[in-house]
């Protein structure tokens, strides 16, 4: 499948020309090579790239947010001026997005689609969610440093490949906006020689030669047609015009001898995780009863229905208690509830708190059972500690489902094991796929360190429940 080249460019310093370099280098690919497909994105919000490339003056939906969205980015990509292809920009990313990206979503997106080309990625001048994105995704990142603050920023671009144990190869840096009338006597004559010396002492790498500051190129942003006009086609009497062919000339041998590496790393990794994923949610179907804990009728895991997922400290018994199965469990058994008239608020209100509880049970000494209800996040909203021979229709002959369930679950021999169960929605399996596992493990976590030693109360009546 083909993917993108990816060329990010990024730097934490206002002001030192990311979006000029952006912009042109675009243009001066798209003229190297007329047949290579050249895309320009901008996770900025000031809309220079949609003013130098857009056909038409009405700003077009969708735009960059979307691809955050699960919209494939060839339906987002727009023809361009110049031959470039843009994606349009957003307004504001943050409050298009309320939740943050995760920093690998934007690679995992490009890795999966059939995407041919250079595509080329203007940042925000902060490690924001998107320039993180940006910096993720990247075969090459090119970093323009115009003074000594923005190649002190380098550092914290450094340190983001580190944290997400990646080289920091990508990295490359390019004096920007070098004022060439500046000389200075000693070994270093200008400031491009000054400011490479400085990045080579601190372990970066640069680029060949520099983009000089220019009146001229900064006339064709600022102009009474309010256009943004290109260096190639209204700079070309510029030494600027020589340095972008010298920079675009670099990055396409660049695209030429490593192609889309990145995308293929990140591809790569994308199988590797799901195929840990499919082995661990394999192994758990495997350690699953067969059949309800409490009744012990077969449960069709490929089927969709209700029913509570239970699990025992150390893995012990995994398998699914179905819905009726639970209802009954608590009040019937457990509880002893009969009436059907006062209780019947109480049983639709504890219906509807179960949808976002956990339920923990484990045994104490002298005969006793803990039985708890937790919020999602493990913190015990409720507790009751009852003797089981004294809790009424406990010992009544047809109070199987109870007796079922702890005597797979909690035995006497056992008294330690601790049973949490949660509502399960969707298909059976659901709640053993990778993140709900996860959230479910948490919270068992959480509830083994706090009943560990719970507090002992009186024995509760039925007409005293109440289920907040």
């Amino acid at each position: 499948m083909p993917r993108p080249y990816v060329i990010t460019i990024s730097s934490e310093k206002g002001g030192v020309g990311k979006t000029t370099l952006a912009t042109n280098l675009a243009v001066y690919l798209k003229a190297m090579n007329t047949d290579l497909p050249v895309t320009l994105l901008s996770f900025d919000n000031h809309f220079t790239v949609d003013r130098m490339f857009r056909l038409s003056a009405a700003r077009t939906e969708p735009h960059v947010g979307h691809l955050f969205r699960g919209i494939n980015p060839a339906e987002l990509i727009r023809k361009g001026e110049y031959g470039v292809q843009t994606i349009p920009s957003c307004q504001n990313l943050s409050l298009f997005n309320p939740q943050a990206p995760p920093d690998e979503q934007l690679a995992e997106i490009l890795s999966g689609v059939d995407m041919e080309g250079i595509l080329i990625i203007d940042t925000c001048p902060i490690l924001d969610p998107y320039t993180r994105n940006a910096l993720y995704a990247a075969d090459r990142v090119i970093v323009p440093i115009k003074d000594a603050p923005s190649l002190e920023n380098c550092q914290h671009l450094a340190n983001f490949f580190r944290d997400h144990g990646i080289s920091h190869s990508p990295l490359r840096l390019l004096p920007c906006l070098i004022d060439t009338r500046i000389r200075y006597t000693g070994p270093f004559r200008n400031s491009y020689q000054l400011l490479k010396a400085y990045a080579i002492n601190r372990g970066y790498r640069c680029l060949e030669g520099y983009i000089a500051k220019s009146p001229k190129v900064e006339s064709l942003v600022t102009n009474p047609e309010g256009k943004v006009y290109p260096i190639l086609t209204h700079g070309r009497a510029t030494e600027v015009h020589l340095q972008f062919s010298h920079l675009a000339r670099q990055a396409y041998l660049e695209f030429l001898e490593k192609g889309p590496n990145r995308m293929a790393e990140v591809s790569a990794g994308q199988r590797s995780r799901e195929k840990c994923l499919r082995q661990r949610k394999h192994e758990r179907q495997q350690r699953l009863h067969g059949q309800c804990l409490c009744c012990g009728r077969e449960i069709d895991q490929n089927q969709q229905q209700k029913g509570f997922y239970a699990e025992t400290s150390g893995r012990e018994i995994c398998g699914f208690i179905e819905e009726d199965c639970f209802y009954e469990m608590i009040f019937n058994d457990l509880y002893g509830e009969q009436r059907s008239g006062s209780s019947r608020t109480v049983r639709e209100l504890f219906r509807e708190t179960a949808q976002r509880s956990y339920f923990s049970f484990q045994r104490q000494a002298g005969g006793k059972i803990t039985q708890a209800r937790l919020d999602q996040n493990g913190e015990s909203l409720s507790q009751r500690t009852t003797s089981i021979r004294a809790t009424r229709g406990f010992l009544r002959r047809d109070a199987t489902l109870l007796h079922s369930l702890l005597e797979q679950a909690l035995p006497e021999s056992e008294p330690k094991r601790l049973l949490l169960i949660r509502q399960n929605t969707g298909p059976t399996e659901h709640i053993l796929t990778e993140a709900p596992y996860a959230r479910f493990q948490t919270v068992f976590s959480r509830a083994r360190l706090d009943l560990d030693a719970p507090e002992e109360a009186p024995d509760a009546t039925p007409t005293n429940l109440v289920f907040p």
